[in-house]
């Protein structure tokens, strides 16, 4: 087999994809349910107790085991069938959705998970637009059917109306008033029996199934749910959108899964679906045209930093994302944005926090490689020979600032180190005063409970005691020309001018006022609510 040949079966195998959902609807358990039915761990670790089992969760941030919340996006990877699987999961809190914003743009597509009690939530709404910006395919999985959950017809109206897509359930849950029986197959027309087991999904399920036609039918369902069952399938045949794989493709019409994550119910079906409908990787946007997955020559971008996921270590882990040709260990890349070439001689790949060393790996696949503190977030990594850029990843206003100062004058080297580290990893942004020292350091986050994890990483990670002071500030807006900047500031109390960490001016506005004044009174002033990578 030649060497494009290897490519093109290697990365035609890919399947890399995003979990996005609002807090609380079970994003880590169908994460942790994939990589159970997918071989790669024996037991879920739904039940506490069992320190003895083998079992695997996303959340490896000692603060994310504390909260029972996940504050940074994990990367794992297995195979399947004869895929290979990349699992990006993300964290559902608002207060850490900067993190993934930035991990869709590593994801080929994404699986949308909602609540069925709950319904369409505020942050499955703000994830779904940046995915819908990006026109990746979605995929939805309805949880925890087990429970009471909203009539399905209004779920899906509810997705199709606030979310503005198409949809088409690929299957239709049989009792959803507390009664679950299982759902109906649409395409292999058949029932699958819902098996509640007492283990809390610790182990793999056998799906029982029954034709329609099956004369017991009636007995195990009863005569009610059967008749319900019929006139819902005669009016989804009639009166629900059809099925067409290049509107998923598109991102224009997202298939619909029923299911419990939490006891495993419907998680099989799912991933045997979805591989077979998810797409493999393709082209990427370049300053220079596309960039097929497909070519020869090696490229990746960074899209997240990570610093001490091993604290014996205290090292920082740069992911990438392969976008073209075949890595292999030891190779030397172009670092575009310094013009350096740099060698990759200890990639990663990662199981949660577990890492292992890897020879090769394709597009599609992520890898983690020890960042010296030579890369950025956003960074293109290419063949030593070509030099282009992949399109830039967004950075986003932060919403909350608070003035940080360490307790202990003594320990300002670690303060200046570990602010300076979290903030490459994109965690939290930082500005200083022009023309001021940097003992005080204006810092920006997106959540307020980016503070709290803030305070825990400096003090368990650098062993330092922060002071914040809460800024009364709530919108930040990068402007242009900069000598518009100090005009906009010298005329209302309410703004204050600092600068980001390329020098760029930010304005900072106590109020909606304010911001609507500064922009009225200076129609040659352009402010950005997103940073614009081209002044960088």
């Amino acid at each position: 087999m030649s060497s494009n040949e290897q490519i093109l079966k290697e990365v035609n195998r890919r399947k890399t994809f995003a979990i996005i959902s609002h807090p609380d609807a079970g994003k880590t358990t169908l994460t942790e349910k994939l990589l159970l039915y997918g071989g790669a761990i024996r037991l879920a670790g739904a039940v506490k107790g069992r320190k003895a089992a083998k079992h695997a969760v996303s959340d490896w941030m000692e603060i994310e085991k504390q909260r029972g919340i996940s504050v940074t996006s994990s990367a794992m990877q297995f195979d399947y069938q004869g895929y290979r699987i990349n699992i990006l999961d993300t964290p559902g809190h608002q207060d850490f959705s900067e993190d993934t914003y930035r991990t869709l743009m590593a994801a080929d597509s994404a699986v949308m998970l909602i609540d069925g009690a709950k319904g369409v939530e505020e942050q499955t709404l703000k994830l779904f637009h940046v995915c819908k910006m990006r026109g990746i395919p979605i995929f939805t999985f309805i949880n925890k059917l087990d429970r009471y959950c909203k009539n399905p017809f209004e779920l899906i109206e509810e997705i199709e109306k606030t979310l503005g897509i198409q949809s088409y359930p690929m299957n239709w849950p049989i009792g959803t008033e507390g009664n679950f029986k299982g759902v109906y197959n649409r395409e292999l027309k058949q029932i699958e029996l819902f098996n509640n087991q007492q283990d809390h999904g610790q182990a793999v399920i056998a799906t029982t199934t029954l034709s329609v036609d099956n004369e017991q039918l009636v007995e195990l369902l009863g005569a009610d749910l059967c008749a319900q069952l019929c006139e819902d399938i005669e009016l989804l045949n009639i009166a629900g959108d059809r099925f067409d794989l290049e509107k998923v493709k598109a991102g224009e019409l997202t298939p619909i899964f029923f299911g419990s994550a939490m006891t495993n119910f419907g998680v099989e079906p799912f991933l045997e679906k979805f591989i077979l409908l998810a797409p493999s990787p393709a082209e990427r946007k370049t300053n220079q045209g596309m960039k097929s997955p497909h070519e020869d020559r090696f490229s990746g971008f960074v899209f997240k930093i990570q610093a001490n996921m091993d604290p014996a270590h205290r090292d920082r882990i740069a992911f990438i994302r392969i976008c073209s040709g075949k890595f292999e260990r030891g190779l030397e890349v172009n670092n575009v944005r310094i013009g350096k070439t740099i060698k990759l001689a200890q990639p990663q790949q990662f199981f949660a926090q577990e890492r292992s060393i890897i020879e090769e790996a394709y597009a599609g696949d992520i890898i983690g490689v020890y960042d010296p503190g030579v890369f950025n977030i956003g960074d293109t990594l290419c063949d030593i020979n070509e030099s282009f850029r992949f399109e830039g990843i967004p950075i986003f206003p932060p919403e909350h600032f608070a003035l940080v100062t360490t307790k202990d004058a003594m320990k300002r080297k670690q303060f200046l180190k570990g602010i300076a580290q979290i903030a490459e990893e994109g965690a939290i942004q930082v500005f200083k005063k022009p023309n001021i020292g940097i003992e005080a350091l204006t810092i920006g986050v997106v959540g307020v409970l980016q503070f709290e994890v803030l305070e825990y990483r400096m003090k368990n990670e650098y062993g330092v005691d922060i002071n914040l002071q809460r800024l009364p500030y709530c919108y930040a807006r990068w402007v242009m020309p900069e000598n518009v900047a100090k005009d906009l500031v010298g005329y209302s109390g309410s703004i204050d001018l600092v600068e980001d960490q390329y020098n760029r001016p930010v304005l900072l506005f106590k109020d909606q006022w304010s911001l609507n004044r500064a922009i009225d009174n200076n129609k040659g002033a352009k402010l950005y609510d997103v940073a614009p990578t081209n002044l960088i």
